[in-house]
């Protein structure tokens, strides 16, 4: 993937030829693409997680390596990385609050909080904010989902061991052993390991020899557009149905809500600059795929996600929009 040069600026340019038409027109273009894709049955539904495995196994951790193996560590700013999850634990908790403490509302709290930061979030980051802002977004990707999942575990466990409290054949496992598994699941996956040795290389001060370098860069350049096509055909053959209500519920939060909290918060602390903008253009991407698989593992509320993922993903393409161009001029 091609990051333009440099982070977005303000500009006074015609809303034409403005940086953020400029980075959203092919997010929308790829996606509009991979939609009628399939729609035309070009690619078989039978076909997405095959394609999704390519993305998420093979593409993303060369981007992922690539770019954090050029990063010291002590030029990262966890500063915001922290206001998102601060955030993310009160749209979280209001959930549960206002839903009471179920399986039920820990699912929809976490599609609530979770974003696509990978196959929506990267190409979106890379083509608004350049490489700056995606050493920034990558930092986030390392932990975003080992703290959310595993918190996201323990709420899920103990609603789930609420829920069943009394019934003769329920056997509960220790919970340190439920969130040890879900702390090591978070860790020994494509998306924090890449990451996680791509930072430690980048200390030995050492270039990554040619004969590496150019093979993770056309890898990684692959990544943001098959991504985004992958978005797509997977819209086409989502069906929303009865859920459409949830669904929208869900998505008005997560594109609004969840962004709204993020630049408060950072407002209240007096946080401003690249790091802020990214992070709160994170916090408005659509629901992350990742909460169906819980939803599926918990069983509960999987048709519901499903339609919230599709739902969110399809409000994104007004919302995100409105939040790119908010933080260009307000934020970065």
């Amino acid at each position: 993937m091609t990051a333009v040069a440099g982070p977005l600026r303000r500009s006074h340019e015609s809303p034409v030829n403005s940086p953020v038409v400029a980075s959203l027109v092919p997010v929308v273009l790829f996606i509009a693409i991979g939609y009628v894709v399939g729609l035309r049955g070009w690619i078989r539904a039978g076909s997405v997680k095959d394609l999704s495995n390519l993305v998420f196994m093979v593409l993303t951790p060369a981007l992922l390596f690539r770019t954090m193996g050029q990063v010291r560590i002590e030029d990262l700013d966890f500063g915001p990385i922290g206001v998102y999850f601060a955030a993310a634990g009160l749209v979280f908790a209001g959930t549960m609050l206002r839903q009471g403490f179920s399986s039920l509302a820990a699912a929809r709290a976490l599609a609530n909080t979770f974003s696509n930061t990978i196959m929506i979030g990267v190409p979106l980051v890379g083509l608004a904010f350049g490489q700056q802002g995606l050493v920034t977004l990558f930092t986030l990707i390392s932990v975003h989902a080992l703290i959310l999942l595993t918190a996201a575990t323990v709420v899920f466990e103990l609603a789930v061991a609420r829920e069943k409290a009394g019934q003769p054949d329920h056997v509960a496992l220790p919970l340190w052993r439920t969130v040890l598994q879900a702390v090591r699941n978070g860790i020994v996956h494509p998306v924090p390991l890449p990451i996680i040795a791509g930072l430690l290389f980048a200390q030995t001060g050492l270039p990554i020899p040619d004969v590496i370098d150019k093979p993770l860069q056309l890898l990684g350049q692959a990544l943001g557009p098959l991504a985004l096509l992958l978005v797509g055909v997977t819209l086409a053959f989502t069906k929303v149905g009865g859920f459409f209500k949830a669904a929208l519920q869900i998505a008005l939060v997560k594109n609004i809500a969840m962004p709204l909290v993020l630049a408060a918060l950072g407002w209240a602390l007096g946080l401003s600059g690249l790091s802020l903008a990214v992070m709160i253009v994170a916090a408005s991407l659509p629901v992350g795929a990742n909460v169906f698989l819980f939803a599926q593992r918990y069983e509960v509320a999987q048709d519901e996600v499903t339609a919230s993922v599709a739902v969110s993903t399809a409000l994104g393409l007004a919302t995100t929009p409105v939040v790119l161009w908010a933080v260009t001029r307000w934020v970065a």
